[in-house]
């Protein structure tokens, strides 16, 4: 339990501190950095299966379900870590925070519409309530939080294919990362053939090495995420993983000093209390569901 706990904890932790890591790399386009992050973490996954020997995945991929069904996850990864990058390096990063925050909600929703799974009346209630804050913050702004939405979209979207998805995630991220380095690999051939290619032209050696980091940056917390998530309690690992938005909302404010009204507040209020009383109540409900212990 407290491998698994700390492995996760670790994994959610690297997520929260991304911030840091895009900033860092804020002189290089947006779509540059994903291009870079495709092709070296393709790179570091390979190694990472060479070492282990495991290939056997490969010709579970053959089947077209199983391939199309990876090709759509790929494809709203790939979106997903755009839009977010491009958030943090245009001084979002409190509407990014905000999207994980709501991908929770999210991924309730899509279990209602598209697995048929029933909610119960305080489920809608906190949903309910969480709309509101949506609804709060696009009155006050004058515009959809479409950032912090899109977000939660993209990533709730991923982890519903995901869910019923036939690969573990050391080989579904792997065949995810192919399946996007044509891609890549052709958008960074055409900026190499035109001179703008960041990673070979910058004069920054620190940034190159960025570039290259973003490999195992990007694979080391998924990998601990997948080790810890089989140690631990679904109840846990759900708590845990308002842990990195929760971190990147703190960066937001604290660092990077992005505008944060008593106006704003009140909407990022109800969204927190939605999810504070959805916990909450998932908590109590598992624990009434255990069976008391035998008193000899």
């Amino acid at each position: 339990m407290r491998t698994g706990i700390l492995s996760a904890g670790l994994a959610f932790l690297c997520w929260g501190l991304f911030p840091l890591y895009f900033h860092a790399l804020n002189d290089v386009p947006a779509m540059q950095i994903l291009a870079n992050r495709m092709l070296w973490s393709l790179a570091f996954l390979l190694i990472v299966l060479a070492l282990r020997r495991q290939w056997r995945w490969l010709s579970g991929v053959r089947q077209p379900r199983v391939f199309w069904s990876f090709v759509a996850s790929a494809l709203l990864l790939g979106t997903n870590w755009l839009l977010y990058i491009w958030a943090v390096n245009n001084g979002h990063v409190l509407d990014a925070s905000l999207g994980y925050f709501i991908t929770p909600l999210v991924n309730i929703m899509f279990g209602f519409f598209l697995l048929k799974e029933r909610l119960r009346p305080f489920q809608w209630g906190v949903i309910g309530l969480a709309a509101l804050g949506v609804a709060w913050l696009t009155w006050q702004s004058g515009n959809l939080p479409w950032i912090a939405l899109f977000l939660a979209a993209t990533f709730g979207a991923y982890g519903l294919l995901r869910k019923t998805a036939a690969l573990g995630a050391l080989e579904g991220l792997s065949f995810e990362t192919m399946v996007l380095f044509p891609l890549a690999g052709a958008y960074l051939v055409w900026l190499t053939l035109h001179g703008e290619n960041v990673f070979l032209n910058t004069a920054s050696d620190s940034t190159r090495w960025l570039l290259l980091a973003s490999g195992p940056i990007t694979a080391i917390p998924l990998l601990l995420f997948a080790s810890g998530a089989r140690q631990i309690p679904l109840s846990i690992l759900g708590l845990l993983q308002y842990l990195a938005p929760t971190i990147q909302f703190l960066l937001g404010v604290l660092l990077f000093k992005e505008a944060f009204t008593a106006d704003r507040l009140v909407g990022f209020a109800m969204i927190w209390t939605a999810l504070a009383l959805f916990a909450g109540e998932g908590l109590l409900r598992r624990g009434q569901a255990q069976p008391a212990p035998k008193v000899s």
